[in-house]
């Protein structure tokens, strides 16, 4: 039996299958619930007629006369009858019983017939007829749709540098604009094959689409790539981007999607779509989308369930987290977005949920001051002690310092938690290898498994973003520790065939950056390492991450095909397999950060925009917009 591999698989966070592993099917009973609904109430319907006829018909053998008692409500009021009309009064009552017995007798019996011809139909026809009644209620619900009502005026925070950011080396440039030439291959092929599913297949040449986004077709990639296809200056693209979004984008669908990925992919992608573009109605799609995910708060502790159904608003978690827990990964990385929907919408509601479970996570008990990556919804304790700064834990980091960096560097609160968590990572999870490389391991029930993952590289960056405004003075050592974890991601890279990084590497028994397992030795197209070559550059200016970062543009080689990009399972062989998956997050992250790499600094500045984990920019919001709109309390 083929175990899920505790890996995220969106830009970072999401448990998946390693490629070739057997997906989990959603098991299903032979009747779904709502066929097993309807003829429940055929068969209750035909019981309750046979008991109506037990109580309402006429017992024929004793010719009883009963009296109905609904002269008052059937019988229309008249004047009152003189003394001398009562029998005739008394041969109208009669005649009406008599008319009421009658009707009741032939809705019965029409009832009673439909319910026999139901019960003749085979399966598929019941089937058929109950989906052409859902469809006839949808149609109505469409056409019923109240018009939303309108969101609150507010002044548009500072945008500035979403254009342009043209490099003065014509070598640069050259590189630039054949990163933005990758992008529309994978967009047209997208549009081309998989327009409105959620991914693409690019060498089935199809749609594509899997569990954290349910059973709908929400367009995904149209939503995660729109900010990227803004910044590359593909403009005709985000219209027709835009036009799908106004026409088909609808969130009123029965689909149980994980609240994580849908806030970072599509939230994020939505408000970062709006303070680009301007344009009202991604920034309404937000807030609908927004609205939908609150009920997974609905929890004992306010920590949210992973996945809500965006219909029903019932809530779960994924079956392999620990004891029924939720992923710190995952209810950490809602602070920005939401503190964005309050600003933008005036309800504080959004501001409310992600402050309580910071609270919260303040008072809990932390082992050696790390966080564990399960926390129970329920009980509000720790799950496995299992602490990571890769899949699982990762972007719970990563949104304590962007919420100060959001905040003006106002919110202390979050830089104080966010240089605390650091202190303890980098007491117990940050080594060196015998080869002089730094990692960052992962802690297990007191153990240091001497492993790091592709996710884990994105840190190499956190670490240069957060440099500024380290306590102690140790800006530079943090400076200095994000250029060492980029020179370990960069080994990863460069000790495969492929010069593509594996998903995950060791550092013992001899092997350093080096995969062991052969489901470990993919690529699906991951951003990490890339982003913290943006970010490293940004800060230091040192050619060498433009070196890297076109080196890992070898994507471009050995992942691109006539139908878009797809990942690879083994990049340590020279004659790699496909996975033919082309992943959202490969147009909304991987083709941004390389494009932002080859680019002038004034494009997307820093001091401006912070970007969330899914690489989709949000503005600044200063302190003054955050006292107006109410959010500290």
């Amino acid at each position: 039996m083929t175990t899920p591999a505790l890996l995220p698989l969106s830009g970072r966070r999401i448990p998946t299958l390693s490629p070739g592993a057997a997906s989990f099917p959603h098991h299903r009973a032979t009747l779904r619930l709502s066929e097993k609904f309807i003829l429940l109430l055929i068969l209750s319907a035909f019981i309750t007629l046979c008991f109506g006829a037990f109580f309402f018909l006429p017992d024929n053998s004793k010719h009883k006369r009963f009296d109905l008692g609904l002269e008052d409500v059937l019988i229309p009021h008249s004047a009152p009858s003189p003394p001398d009309h009562k029998p005739q009064r008394g041969r109208d009552l009669m005649e009406e019983e008599e008319s009421l017995r009658d009707k009741i007798r032939v809705d019965h019996e029409r009832a009673l017939q439909e319910a026999k011809e139901k019960l003749r139909k085979s399966r598929d026809e019941l089937r058929a007829e109950i989906q052409t009644e859902k469809s006839k209620v949808v149609e109505d619900l469409k056409k019923k749709k109240e018009v939303p009502k309108p969101l609150p005026p507010v002044p548009m925070p500072k945008v500035v540098g979403v254009n342009d950011g043209d490099p003065v080396e014509p070598d640069v440039k050259e590189k630039r604009d054949k990163i933005r030439e990758m992008m529309k291959h994978a967009w047209d092929s997208y549009r081309q094959y998989g327009w409105g599913h959620n991914e693409l297949k690019p060498l089935a040449k199809k749609g594509h689409s899997t569990n954290i986004f349910g059973n709908s077709q929400m367009g995904a990639t149209i939503v995660d790539a729109l900010d990227s296809l803004y910044m590359m200056g593909l403009h005709d693209e985000f219209k027709d981007g835009q036009e799908w979004i106004e026409q088909n984008l609808d969130f009123s669908v029965n689909a149980e999607v994980s609240v994580f990925e849908v806030n970072i992919r599509f939230i994020g992608g939505l408000l970062a779509a709006y303070y680009l573009s301007g344009q009202e109605v991604f920034k309404v799609k937000a807030v609908q989308l927004a609205e939908k995910l609150l009920p997974a708060f609905n929890t004992p502790t306010g920590i949210p369930w992973a996945m809500v159904n965006l219909k029903s608003g019932v809530g779960r978690n994924w079956g392999w987290a620990s004891a029924g827990s939720s992923i710190l990964a995952e209810f950490g990385t809602l602070h920005m977005e939401f503190v964005h929907l309050t600003y933008l919408t005036g309800n504080p509601a959004y501001y409310q949920k992600v402050m309580h479970i910071r609270k919260l996570l303040a008072k809990m008990d932390r082992p050696n001051g790390l966080y564990p990556n399960y926390l129970n919804p329920r009980t509000g304790r720790w799950g496995q002690h299992h602490t990571s700064v890769g899949g699982l834990g990762d972007s719970f980091y990563e949104y304590l310092l962007k919420a100060w960096l959001m905040s003006d560097k106002t919110d202390t609160e979050a830089r104080k938690t966010y240089d605390d968590a650091i202190e303890a990572i980098e007491r117990h999870l940050i080594r060196k290898s015998n080869g002089g490389l730094t990692f960052i391991g992962e802690w297990k029930n007191g153990h240091l498994e001497r492993k790091m993952g592709h996710l884990t590289c994105f840190a190499g960056g956190m670490f240069a973003l957060g440099a500024d405004g380290s306590p102690d003075d140790k800006a530079g050592h943090y400076l200095q520790l994000g250029a060492e974890i980029a020179h370990t991601c960069h080994e990863s890279y460069d000790r495969t065939v492929l010069k593509l990084g594996p998903e995950a590497f060791k550092f013992d028994s001899g092997l350093e950056a080096v995969a062991v397992r052969q489901n470990e030795k993919y690529y699906i197209l991951r951003p990490e390492v890339i982003e913290t070559y943006w970010y490293m550059w940004r800060f230091t200016h040192d050619p060498k991450y433009r070196q890297w970062g076109w080196e890992a543009a070898q994507v471009n080689k050995y992942c691109r095909v006539s139908g878009g990009f797809s990942g690879v399972k083994d990049v340590y062989s020279s004659n790699p397999t496909y996975d033919d998956v082309q992943q959202s997050f490969f147009l909304a992250e991987t083709l941004k950060y390389l494009y932002l790499l080859f680019s002038s600094d004034d494009l997307m500045p820093l001091e401006s925009w912070v970007f969330n984990t899914e690489a989709h920019p949000l503005p600044v919001l200063a302190q003054t917009i955050v006292e107006w709109r109410g959010l500290e309390q």
